[in-house]
């Protein structure tokens, strides 16, 4: 079986209750759930969360909430690969006989179901451990800058002053959204970002990570102008 964990704990600073603030007429959250029950390729979409509200609101848009997350798994410090860990493990203590787990971030409304479904075929080649949605900067990270102790600014890379940008490398980042994982890389723990992963691209405007204020806003224009557009809503 093939299963979907959204993690939504309940102590976001930043952006207090974010997981659950409306989002384009509906918590946040039921758009990540929304997305994994209507791919199709989930036979259960489950919530980890440590919050009775969350947990209800997730409820009423369709996911299940077998378990609550353990509180050393809902601070600040706690890490993805850990909390889908747990929620790995649980499933297979409870007899589901798993094939893949996927984790979709409850803050990741762009996700589209059939980016999920074109990371599964990669990892189901077999040859990689997990496959997760990655885009491009959008300005070479090799010139990038940083403010020194004086007020002035010094450059992370100063060997590349010089260098044209079209003779740098190409970096990607992750695009916050969703991580196929095989259940064994999960429960080993194994490094999402390393040889043993692959990347499916996408467009960068379609990558909005949610983590600020600015972000929530930036995220509300770009979803009005997807949904302005047809081509580009789905």
């Amino acid at each position: 079986m093939k299963v979907a964990v959204i993690p939504a704990r309940g102590g976001s600073k930043r952006i207090p209750r974010k997981n659950i603030r409306e989002f384009a007429g509906k918590p946040m959250i039921a758009h990540a759930i929304e997305c994994a029950l209507g791919s199709g390729l989930f036979g259960r979409v489950v919530v980890s969360t440590d919050d009775a509200e969350i947990a209800a609101v997730a409820r009423a848009h369709g996911a299940e909430t077998p378990f609550v997350r353990p509180a050393q798994l809902a601070d600040d410090h706690a890490g993805t690969t850990d909390v889908i860990a747990h929620a790995t493990q649980w499933l297979l203590d409870s007899g589901v006989e798993l094939s893949a787990v996927c984790c979709i971030y409850a803050t990741a409304p762009f996700t589209r179901g059939h980016d999920l479904e074109r990371a599964l075929a990669m990892l189901e080649s077999g040859r990689w451990h997990y496959v997760f949605a990655a885009t491009t900067y959008a300005f070479p990270i090799f010139r990038s800058l940083q403010r020194d102790t004086g007020g002035g600014v010094r450059m992370f890379f100063p060997q590349h002053f010089a260098t044209r940008s079209q003779d740098l490398p190409e970096a990607l980042h992750d695009a916050g959204q969703f991580y196929w994982g095989r259940p064994q890389a999960w429960l080993n723990r194994e490094t999402i970002f390393d040889t043993h992963s692959a990347v499916l691209m996408i467009e960068r405007w379609r990558v909005q990570d949610i983590d600020t204020p600015e972000d929530w806003e930036r995220a509300q224009v770009l979803w009005r102008l997807m949904q302005a557009s047809p081509e580009t809503a789905h």
